[in-house]
């Protein structure tokens, strides 16, 4: 059997992981030879395109009947046993395995099948050509997975994927070779590997077909895995008047935001009381505009966290709590009635007794401002004292920044994001002097963490899914991504919080350009709710036309994505002695100017920040810093990217 791994990089893999190659693939080589299918090239540890997900294996080769190319994705498990999540047909347990119920294998390969015939450009006319196996190597006897059988519906042809066990050789030999030929011609292994992909299917681009028609998205793994958990968690509380709390956690890209409209789509069709919150004005905007353009009920779908102060108890069937790091302690503000302040009801109470099932969506790492709460521990201590269930899922893909793990990995250890919240106290003084463009700013001081055990700092890995590149100048960074709009692609750029803010007058036909760097500046996004000249409004910056032309902030740019992006570091996060320093003199935004905000607590979200805009592009990012230590540095960071786009 040829053997083709298509792994690229994969980064740290866990010994646990190598043993279950060890176990599986000889499996897998078993059945092609008693198939006699062991010339067929097989791909091992597969990449879907634009994410960070590996298929266990796809057999490409020609069809045994018409000759046309013909290849089977296989997810290999080495389970003995499993059943049935609560006679769930869609969700699965296995004795002894850690974590949350899972999607059922057959429903796990057919999401890989359709992903794959929906986006290899090979494969766009001809979905046919592509079926899926599961493949229970362990499993002895179909006692040991009884229930699991039942699986087929009516989304899942049992012509294109079936699961077979260790007890099912000759059914397994059987499928196979009804759809490969046993000549080992290379030409469609080598067409997938060297295949274009169509263009990513944004978000918020689909929204509207996402809510008022059928998906456009294909879940995967854990995605799907949250979505069905949450369906059948409408059914059990209802029937049993059970309640749980879901948590689904995730880094920047891995699909949060997709598993929440999908969840909200497929309530609303099954006419389940639904809603999506979220606590960022942009983020709900932006998906009004988008997903109800044409629809006023369906606009009425997004509201914000506050917005469910004197809602009754269980008024709804589910809430989906979207970018719920955001969440507040309290939803009331100067503004709010005194008979809500005096209650002092904190928003995580409002949020969960809302709904007979509340789903939170969150990424940790992405808390920008004092006082946002919104935490795996926060929610679950919050649950429990109720007396409440928490069920956990973590997404582990990766679907943004071309689906590289590495590159996002990569920004977490260069921010020393993993143990941040040791972070030591410094500081944080004044730079010596005005800031200026392309000086090394000397004499500052601030809090630094540096790599820990005196390991040096992480060197990016050559990815070919993401481009990084770190420009000379701003000029340089825009005329980069300026080329790579003529393409055709979406670009936008954005920076830290180092510059003033000047709020346009009524009448005004232009922005300020208050974000200077030498002879080069640009305007801060537009902070009105109108268009001010051709800039958009500030909740359409990273979507609609003009935006280019100014310069997004954390809270323009947080949730949302585009195909390149440009990244000023500015000078509150530079570069010394091995790791990076925040220099809280250099950070002008009002949200961190609390005097009780301690300068770790200041270093951690400035570092927060950053995580942030630095993966907001989907094909590749451009770094830009004023201060020449830090360019240096970076530019040293990313040599095995060799500094260019591509």
């Amino acid at each position: 059997m040829t053997r083709s791994a298509h792994a690229t990089g994969l980064g740290r893999v866990s010994p646990a992981e190598q043993r279950s190659w060890a176990a599986s693939i000889p499996a897998l080589a078993s059945v092609l030879d008693r198939a006699g299918l062991g010339a067929v090239p097989v791909l091992l540890e597969y990449q879907l395109p634009l994410t960070s997900k590996r298929v266990d294996a796809v057999i490409a080769g020609t069809h045994p009947t018409t000759g046309e190319p013909s290849y089977v994705v296989v997810e290999l498990k080495q389970w003995s046993r499993a059943s049935l999540f609560e006679s769930s047909p869609e969700l699965v347990e296995v004795p002894g395995a850690p974590g949350p119920p899972r999607s059922h294998p057959v429903l796990q390969v057919d999401d890989y099948r359709s992903y794959l015939t929906g986006f290899a450009t090979v494969l766009a006319d001809h979905p046919e050509r592509v079926h899926g196996a599961a493949y229970l190597h362990n499993v002895s006897s179909h006692r040991d997975i009884d229930d699991m059988w039942t699986v087929h519906s009516d989304a899942v042809p049992e012509s294109a994927t079936r699961m077979f066990t260790g007890a099912d050789i000759g059914a397994f030999s059987d499928f196979l070779t009804s759809r490969l030929a046993p000549t080992g011609d290379p030409v469609p292994a080598d067409d997938l590997m060297n295949t274009g992909f169509a263009p990513s299917r944004q978000l918020l681009s689909h929204a509207a077909a996402e809510i008022r028609e059928r998906e456009e998205f294909v879940l995967l793994d854990r995605q799907h895995d949250a979505v069905r958990l949450v369906l059948h968690q409408v059914t059990a509380a209802h029937q049993a008047d059970h309640k749980r709390v879901i948590v689904v956690s995730g880094g920047p890209g891995s699909g949060k935001s997709v598993v929440a409209l999908s969840l909200l789509g497929e309530l609303a069709r099954a006419g389940r009381r639904v809603l999506h919150a979220t606590g960022s004005n942009a983020f709900t905007q932006t998906l009004r505009k988008v997903a109800g353009h044409r629809s006023r009920e369906t606009q009425q779908l997004f509201k914000y966290f506050n917005s469910f102060q004197e809602e009754e108890k269980h008024a709804l069937d589910v809430l989906i709590a979207d970018e719920s790091h955001r969440i507040r302690e309290t939803s009331t503000s100067r503004y709010s009635p005194a008979r809500l302040r005096a209650r002092k009801r904190p928003q995580l109470d409002e949020l969960i007794d809302v709904a007979r099932v509340p789903v939170f969506l969150l990424d940790e790492k992405q808390v920008v401002r004092p006082g946002e709460l919104g935490s795996l521990y926060e929610i679950t201590r919050f649950a429990e004292d109720k007396g409440l269930e928490v069920i956990h899922i973590e997404l582990g893909e990766q679907f943004r920044c071309g689906g590289s793990l590495a590159y996002t990995n990569w920004v977490e250890d260069l921010l020393q994001l993993e143990d941040g919240a040791d972070a030591p106290a410094g500081n944080t003084g004044a730079t010596d002097g005005s800031l200026r463009d392309d000086v090394d700013y000397v004499g500052v001081q601030g809090v630094v963490r540096r790599t820990s055990d005196g390991e040096d700092p992480p060197v990016l890995p050559p990815d070919p899914h993401i481009s990084v590149t770190v420009a000379d100048s701003p000029q340089q960074m825009e005329s980069m991504l300026r080329d790579k709009m003529a393409q055709g692609y979406s670009a936008r750029m954005s920076a830290g919080f180092c510059w003033r803010w000047s709020k346009p007058k009524k009448g005004d036909h232009e922005l300020v350009d208050d974000v200077q760097l030498g002879d080069w500046s640009r305007p801060w996004n537009n902070p009105e709710d109108r268009r001010v000249g051709d800039a958009p409004p500030r909740f359409r910056w990273a979507t609609a036309g003009g935006g280019f032309e100014q310069i997004g902030c954390i809270y323009t740019a947080q949730g949302f994505e585009y195909d390149w992006s440009g990244v000023i570091i500015g000078p509150d996060l530079v570069w010394r002695d091995g790791g990076f320093m925040t220099v809280r003199t250099r950070n002008v935004d009002p949200g961190l100017a609390k005097k009780d905000l301690t300068d770790d607590e200041f270093d951690v979200l400035v570092r927060h920040v950053y995580k942030v805009l630095l993966t907001r592009g989907m094909q590749g990012t451009v770094i830009y810093s004023p201060d020449r230590q830090t360019r240096d540095a970076l530019k040293h960071l990313v040599s095995g990217q060799n500094g260019e786009v591509a």
